[in-house]
């Protein structure tokens, strides 16, 4: 993964041109699937530094990075943009077609207690990693049940239940089915009763949404 001297012009050029083309940036420009779930948090897809800046403008105090690429144009344009606008950048990396762990549930809720808000958490598209989040989110911050908050996972967002990234809806409603006889919080069952590579292996998604999602969306 090459590395970009952002100190230099022909460096920052070289950023910007390879998140524009390799990470599908250009599709970003003017839709960044923002929106706010609470008068303290936005759920986005990957932000531009020009989008950066502006949502420092409108008072945003951190940026959670649900996506991992350290290293990557996008992660060090990102990084750079947030230490200009005086923001925080926390890094908190989850998957869309992996079963939670217990230690992202408990990290998530770790995360939400510490955060200095407004802030704003992305993923790459803003469908799936920040869906997930914008349930856990809603649940530990804001004390919403499961069978509410999950509305975060929705194609309004463009999270497309049928394909892999479906697994993360296959999470909480097996969560829902479990809690209705053994009435444990969600902590407590990805503690005691829940195996994910057990509801990994179970779930099933469907051909048609898999070539949506993968091959003609290109979803991370």
């Amino acid at each position: 993964m090459p590395e970009f001297d952002l100190n230099k012009t022909s460096g920052r050029l070289a950023a910007l041109n390879d998140m524009t083309w390799s990470d599908h940036a250009f599709l970003r420009v003017w839709w960044t699937n923002a929106h706010w779930i609470s008068d303290e948090m936005v759920r986005t897809n990957q932000p531009w530094p020009f989008q950066i800046k502006r949502w420092a403008g409108r008072g945003i105090k951190t940026v959670v990075n649900l996506r991992g690429g350290f290293g990557a144009s996008f992660h060090q344009l990102e990084k750079d943009a947030c230490a200009r606008e005086g923001i925080v950048l926390e890094n908190f990396t989850v998957t869309s077609r992996g079963a939670p762990t217990l230690e992202q549930v408990t990290g998530a809720k770790a995360l939400f207690e510490k955060l200095q808000y407004p802030a704003l958490m992305h993923c790459k598209s803003g469908a799936d990693r920040a869906g997930l989040m914008s349930v856990l989110y809603l649940h530990f911050r804001k004390g919403e049940p499961i069978e509410q908050a999950k509305r975060m996972l929705s194609l309004r967002y463009g999270h497309v239940r049928q394909g892999k990234t479906g697994i993360i809806d296959y999470f909480f409603e097996q969560y829902l089915a479990h809690a209705k006889t053994s009435g444990l919080s969600l902590i407590e069952w990805t503690e005691r009763a829940y195996d994910p590579d057990r509801l990994k292996a179970e779930f099933q998604s469907q051909k048609w949404a898999d070539v949506l999602v993968d091959t003609i969306w290109r979803r991370e």
